[in-house]
């Protein structure tokens, strides 16, 4: 019996069956796959046969036969025929398809019958990385997104997942916000005392524009933040707690914008470039005792063979700069370290920018060196595209600047509420639930319009088009979910109940058999780190559903008790996959839309 009452999908029954069926009818061919497939001829095609008739020298034809001869009597299938070459097509009984979904309903730990990985590990996801004293931008849309999406996933399939937050806190320009804030104190508190984030990141920016403008036109105060650059780094306890300051003001502006994107961000997940200076100078020593890095003109670096720049010359990854500085790597390198040796990850996950992909593999290969990424420990990237305009070119303002990330996200609220408002009439909805409901569609077209591309492509940031209802759009989903309870809520004394007994109309056959694919789907998914994987479906769910209202009514008159039963049945079941599937997204599923 399954553990975590998980359920077998009827394609990995199936396939076990036919495997079987193999051995047994063809035992020369040894352990032989099927290949089975969905296929527009039946519900699914096996093609190893022919593969098989070739390795044996036979007529696939004939061993089809033998093999379909050995497929043992049950419920599952309701007709096999031989096609071409040797080709199965495989038809399932109703009975199993509604068995089945019945079975993922009943799953009395709610999920759906999606089993817990028996053989997971412990997961390191780097995301959302905003840089401390500076505005967040449109370019941390995609990390934050694509990483928490990921650690839903993960965590939905069983991994131990560890978030982490490498916040830029640390480097040469503190030196000239610090100086500025011990040459006038109380720079940092907010006008009319307010405490909000946008209030916090209002003094930042006042902040940083007064102390820029007087470091680019004061030598001698360019001077002293450059001494206060040293103090910070040698540990000065009055700099170290000026520094904080900006921290912990910066940290209250982080979190009112993870609150819009409606993702939980925690403080001891937050470990910027500052948590690892004190393993700094040991990763350069252990690098070079190792003959892992070298000296090069005085800077301490490693070279690549494969990696050389427009004159032939091999570009070097520079741990330790010539003026004794440590570069990126150092802190990245030391990260690996404390991620390995004291946390324990056998998967270390950075959501990061493709722009920023030969730094990472120089970084990783560098550790493998070292033997910090051992046998048994995997770092990968999950390198993501550019937002574009629609335009496709970088997204940005009419005057050229980098788009802030609250104005975007604000904007699409904005969108999406006027799009709830219009149908809000029809519903019933309250204004509240306007308000609200206008920030989970807004909220979720940004992301969903993310998440539905893969990864490492640009996407056009259009958000005439992310809340639309129609297309390829959370809004869509959104709309399928409050439609479903809709009918739900019409429904009367009629309840949800499976009646394997009954013949399944094909849009029926067609929901049910993408319904039993979720648990599938979603390991794939986290196998690949492809969310978007995730997102085709549910949209393909929300499709199937569509054609069921149209060929199948569920609240007809005319349909016997046990009809309206069973298809209430599937369009609950539908409203659970796509509220589990959409939550695994971030994404919200009103009630009512």
């Amino acid at each position: 019996m399954p553990e975590h009452g998980s359920v077998p999908s009827l394609a990995s029954t199936l396939q076990q069956q036919l495997a079987d069926a193999l051995t047994a009818a063809l035992p020369d061919a040894g352990t032989a796959d099927p290949l089975l497939r969905r296929s527009d001829r039946a519900d699914f095609q096996a093609n190893g046969i022919l593969a098989l008739a070739k390795k044996l020298k036979g007529n696939p034809r004939e061993l089809a036969g033998q093999v379909t001869a050995a497929l043992p009597a049950g419920e599952l299938i309701k007709d096999i025929e031989v096609s071409g070459p040797g080709f199965l097509n495989i038809t399932l009984a109703d009975r199993a398809i509604v068995e089945t979904l019945a079975a993922r309903a009943a799953d009395p730990e709610g999920r759906l019958g999606v089993p817990v990985a028996p053989d997971a590990g412990k997961t390191v996801i780097d995301y959302a990385q905003p840089n401390v004293a500076k505005e967040m931008h449109v370019g941390h849309l995609r990390s934050a997104v694509i990483g928490d999406a990921m650690v839903r996933i993960l965590e939905f399939t069983g991994e131990d997942v560890v978030r982490r937050h490498h916040i830029g806190d640390w480097g040469t320009q503190f030196g000239m916000l610090i100086q500025y804030l011990i040459e006038h104190p109380g720079a940092l508190k907010h006008e009319g005392g307010a405490s909000d984030g946008e209030a916090a990141m209002s003094t930042l920016n006042r902040v940083y524009k007064a102390s820029r403008a007087l470091f680019d036109s004061d030598e001698e105060f360019k001077a002293r933040s450059r001494d206060r650059v040293v103090a910070l780094q040698a540990g000065d306890a009055e700099t170290l707690e000026l520094w904080q300051g900006f921290v912990d003001e910066s940290k209250i502006y982080f979190h009112s914008v993870f609150d819009k994107l409606d993702m939980e961000v925690r403080d001891p997940d937050i470990v910027g470039e500052s948590g690892y200076n004190d393993m700094l100078e040991e990763t350069c020593r252990i690098l070079e005792e190792t003959g892992v890095a070298v000296r090069s003109e005085g800077a301490l670096c490693v070279f690549f063979d494969d990696v050389k720049g427009p004159d032939g010359n091999k570009v070097p990854l520079i741990v330790k700069k010539t003026n004794g500085g440590y570069g990126y790597a150092a802190t990245d390198l030391s990260a690996i370290r404390n991620r390995v040796q004291d946390l324990k990850a056998d998967t270390l996950l950075y959501v990061v920018d493709a722009r920023q992909s030969l730094h990472f593999k120089m970084v990783f290969e560098t550790a493998r060196r070292a033997g910090w990424l051992g046998d048994g420990v995997k770092a990968v990237q999950l390198a993501f595209g550019t937002v574009l305009g629609k335009d496709g070119k970088p997204f940005k303002t009419r005057e050229g600047e980098t788009v802030r990330l609250e104005d975007l996200l604000d904007e699409a609220v904005e969108r999406a509420t006027a799009v709830v408002r219009e149908k809000a009439e029809k519903v019933g909805l309250s204004e509240d639930e306007i308000v609200e409901n206008g920030r989970y569609v807004g909220i979720g077209a940004v992301k969903y319009a993310d998440l539905s591309t893969s990864a490492v492509r640009d996407y056009k940031f259009d958000l005439d088009q992310m809340v639309s209802l129609n297309g390829d759009t959370s809004v869509y989903l959104q709309y399928a979910y409050a439609r479903i309870q809709s009918i739900l809520r019409k429904a009367g004394d009629a309840v949800p109940a499976a009646h394997p007994e009954l013949a399944l109309a094909p849009a029926e056959r067609a929901l049910g058999l993408h319904l039993d694919q979720f648990g599938e789907v979603l390991s794939e998914v986290a196998a690949g780190y492809e969310p978007h994987k995730l997102a085709a479906y549910l949209y393909q769910l929300a499709s199937h559903l569509t054609t069921f209202y149209d060929q199948c009514q569920v609240l007809s008159p005319d349909n016997a008790p046990e009809v309206v039963e069973n298809r209430l049945f599937l369009v609950e079941l539908t409203a659970r996959t796509l509220h589990q599937g959409m939550a695994l997204l971030g994404i919200r599923t009103p009630e009512r839309l």
